[in-house]
């Protein structure tokens, strides 16, 4: 009897293994960002589309989106309100803005520090890049996406645009998202990143 539970126990956990499809993914960041969104308790989908998703779209990886940019910090910077997709407003300040170069044109972003984030455990030296881009409304979400890095040491920050990703809003309306300021916009097409969701 025992042995029978046993092999009824492996049978079902084979045909479990079976059902589950694998995620997509080509590199690490992906293949994270996948698991995360399939994952009930940390996914921003609805319940439908979590149910289907087998993982999301990425432009194909691309090591000319990966930069070297210079940070200019603005120590003086005031707080303010940015505004979000809803009437909620998030406490952002400039922390710093990044030059660097792109497709041989040279760029300028600023980058945020959150009054809210930084009061968290493991988010003291957060920063918060949100950008738009050429590739908005086509093959990527219309709002822009985000960036997320840390306050270096010294005067640089590695932008890896392989790494960008979607608001939350772009997978669910019950998500309040900062808006991505107008001086972030990025007059090229970043072909890197996440692709708009359910285009595709």
């Amino acid at each position: 009897m025992k042995h029978l539970l046993i092999l009824l126990f492996l049978v079902t956990t084979l045909s479990c293994a079976q059902d589950k499809k694998p995620l997509k993914g080509e590199t690490e960041f992906q293949k994270e960002l996948n698991a995360e969104y399939k994952d009930a308790t940390t996914s921003p989908l609805k319940d439908k589309d979590r149910k289907v998703f087998d993982g999301l779209e990425f432009f194909k990886f691309d090591s000319t989106y990966v930069v070297k940019a210079k940070l200019e910090r603005t120590p003086n910077s005031k707080w303010f309100n940015m505004r979000t997709t809803t009437s909620r407003v998030s406490k952002k300040r400039v922390y710093g803005v990044l030059s660097f170069e792109l497709q041989g044109k040279q760029f300028n972003l600023n980058i945020y520090q959150g009054k809210d984030l930084m009061q968290k455990e493991g988010y003291e030296d957060y920063l918060f890049l949100p950008f738009l881009d050429e590739t908005n409304g086509l093959e990527s979400y219309g709002g822009g996406r985000y960036l997320d890095a840390r306050i270096p040491i010294g005067d640089s920050i590695i932008i890896d645009f392989n790494k960008a990703y979607n608001p939350y809003c772009a997978y669910n309306d019950k998500y309040s998202c900062p808006i991505v300021p107008r001086k972030n916009y990025l007059n090229a097409r970043v072909e890197a990143g996440v692709k708009a969701f359910g285009k595709h």
